[in-house]
């Protein structure tokens, strides 16, 4: 992981009430109480069909460091409560001054196609730890997924051709810009324009150059002369400072004599008016002069749905450049991630209370349990259905599925069939126990699973729902403690 803070904890990136909660838990003698979380999200981003995983290798390095240090004691001994007084006992201070991380940690690995209401992450450990956590997984955990799922539509757009993540002077601050530069790359991108990410993580660096270079010189084609001798390996033209086709020719003009010089004319970019028909001309007057190679080049505020439309039409673009549309996640501001505790074993209790949070609408209630996702494929390896289960009950012999949204929607999936789960061990009562992958490979897994899923789950707009269900034993179990709050509620 990438560290942009001059610290090795980063245990204080948390939410006051998430330290108010720990004081209360360790007054009350609840600290140390077994509990488990789950990290999930309930809607799916973009209004598409599915999400991708991403954010786990800075889950653990946020966790292999975590500890409150001597700084961050002292400034939790200077807050005040409203009467004056110090905000946290002494005592509570001692206690988190030796605290050390704990928690079983399992995780869907970083690729992973993911639906909404699967646990992402599950920490069990004690309950003040386990709780501490809540908000920085959610941050570590929800922008990555956000912006992986971005690339990961865009890069469908594109069907095949190379995108370019070129968000960094968009991107939501320097922090922002780099998670979005690894989660891009995650989700498919072929190369970021941020050379701290090349340098840092590993991606590709792709780049031109900008409109100013061009107006710096007397006219468009002694630039793209002066460009080509100063980097004559590395020649793609930006032809539209002027007129778009003006600057083919003269981009045409100077690939000749790269030509004579040994170089390729790499390629033309576009970045402003009618990319498709630009396109389309550029190619015809490229092809014309024996340019059959020199790539065109597409930029200026592409999304999946403009790349899509373009494609439909004809357009002769072979590589896109998206910026301030993938970084953002621009229509979507945010992944809906939230962190639920669902079971809790008092100490020295051999019991696990169940618990979950209620609602009037099913859709925020929450699961209850110590959950696992298990993954169901055919024969020919292609996804069909995914369950939510109960680790602790028994493994069913007949799965049978149900929708808890709409119960009348259930599935008895084949016993023969091939299946998999999706949470793996990432930490052992808080020893490390997990064999990351690089970012590279986990970039290939990602492409490798998304082919896994029939092409009506994965389309842009409107795509078929893929079954995502609770087994039936764990669906009973909640639907007994919601009737169960329902009677003390309006008994």
């Amino acid at each position: 992981m990438f560290s942009l803070f001059p610290r090795s904890s980063l245990a204080m990136m948390t939410d006051l009430y998430e330290l108010t909660m720990a004081h209360a838990y360790w007054k009350e003698n609840k600290a140390e109480d077994e509990a488990v979380f789950h990290l999930c999200y309930r809607h799916q981003p973009f209004q598409g069909g599915y999400a991708i995983a991403a954010g786990l290798a800075s889950v653990i390095d946020y966790l292999q460091s975590w500890h409150f240090d001597e700084s961050d004691i002292a400034y939790l001994a200077s807050l005040k409560a409203e009467g004056g007084g110090a905000l946290f006992e002494d005592e509570f201070l001692h206690y988190l001054r030796s605290l050390k991380f704990s928690c079983d940690v399992d995780a869907v690995v970083e690729g992973e196609v993911v639906f909404p209401f699967e646990p992402l992450i599950r920490v069990q450990g004690p309950l003040l730890q386990a709780q501490l956590l809540e908000s920085a997984l959610l941050t570590l955990t929800n922008f990555s997924t956000l912006i992986a799922t971005k690339a990961a539509r865009v890069c469908q757009a594109a069907d095949g051709d190379a995108v370019l993540e070129f968000g960094l002077r968009r991107a939501q601050g320097v922090d922002g810009a780099m998670t979005a530069s690894r989660a891009a790359y995650l989700g498919g991108c072929a190369s970021t324009s941020n050379t701290l990410a090349g340098k840092w993580l590993g991606i590709p660096v792709a780049g031109t150059h900008a409109h100013s270079w061009i107006m710096a010189f007397d006219s468009e084609l002694e630039s793209f002369f002066a460009y080509a001798r100063a980097m004559p390996h590395h020649c793609v033209f930006l032809v539209d400072t002027y007129d778009t086709l003006q600057g083919v020719k003269h981009a045409i003009e100077v690939g000749k004599w790269l030509r004579k010089q040994g170089h390729p004319l790499l390629g033309v970019r576009l970045d402003s008016g009618d990319l498709t028909y630009l396109s389309q001309k550029a190619r015809e007057m490229l092809d014309s002069e024996g340019f059959q190679e020199t790539k065109i080049y597409a930029s200026n505020e592409l999304s999946e749905t403009l790349i899509a439309d373009m494609k439909q039409q004809g357009a002769k673009i072979a590589v896109w450049g998206v910026g301030t549309n993938l970084v953002t996640g621009q229509t979507q501001s945010a992944l809906d991630g939230v962190y639920k505790l669902s079971a809790l074993r008092p100490v020295g209790s051999q019991h696990w209370q169940y618990k979950l949070k209620f609602s009037e609408r099913m859709v925020k209630i929450s699961n209850p349990g110590i959950l696992q996702v298990r993954r169901f494929s055919d024969e020919s390896g292609q996804y069909f259905a995914d369950a939510l289960y109960d680790v602790l009950s028994p493994i069913p012999s007949e799965w049978e599925m149900i929708d808890p949204e709409h119960p009348l929607r259930h599935k008895v999936l084949n016993p023969k069939a091939k299946s998999r789960d999706l949470l793996v061990k990432i930490f052992s009562k808080g020893e490390y126990v997990y064999s990351q992958p690089s970012l590279s490979q986990s970039r290939s897994y990602c492409q490798k699973q998304l082919k896994c899923f029939d092409a009506t789950f994965r389309r842009l707009c409107n795509p078929h729902v893929y079954p995502v269900g609770m087994e039936k034993q764990l669906y009973d179990k909640k639907m007994q403690l919601v009737h169960a709050i329902q009677g003390k509620l309006y008994q």
